[in-house]
């Protein structure tokens, strides 16, 4: 028997795609790493941990994580894989390292360590700053002599004052 590290059923998986770009995610991932005393991001009970890891042929990115299930129960060892889904979209999965007891204790942490991801991007994604293409940018203002303003149409009819 191999040590648990073969194929896991899909079904204990959890994969979500996140509206969020890949670049975003990845910055953040690293920026928590670089802010986080022991390397550990912890995400209520449970932990991103180690290196991320860049994919240099596929692009994609892991790190590793420790799901805490419940007081009782040890973390259990897992993957967080995120990939490039679209221009403006990410794909995440959370893979199990070893064997895992399909609990809905182990469901609803997965679901939580997602959740919570997927949020913290969402609010980096909302932070950064969006550049426009140019030919939408505003013009600047023209120098030289202050043109009339038009008539406001709202303020309604000009009365003359004599």
């Amino acid at each position: 028997m191999s040590g648990g590290t073969g194929p896991v059923p899909g079904w204990l998986l959890f994969r979500r795609i996140v509206d969020v770009p890949f670049e975003t995610c990845v910055a953040e991932l690293e920026r928590w790493q670089r802010t986080e005393d022991d390397g550990g991001l912890h995400i209520g009970q449970s932990i991103l941990c180690g290196p991320l890891e860049h994919d240099r042929d596929t692009g994609a990115c892991q790190i590793q994580a420790r799901l805490a299930r419940g007081p009782l129960r040890p973390p259990l060892p897992m993957r967080l894989h995120i990939d490039r889904w679209s221009a403006s979209a990410t794909a995440v999965e959370l893979i199990p390292s070893r064997r895992v007891k399909p609990t809905a204790a182990y469901f609803r942490a997965g679901h939580r360590l997602i959740d919570a991801l997927t949020h913290s991007w969402s609010q980096a994604a909302c932070r950064a700053p969006q550049t426009q293409p140019s030919h939408t940018r505003p013009r600047p203002a023209p120098t030289g002599p202050a043109r009339p303003r038009p008539p406001d149409p709202a303020a309604g009819p000009a009365t003359a004052n004599t």
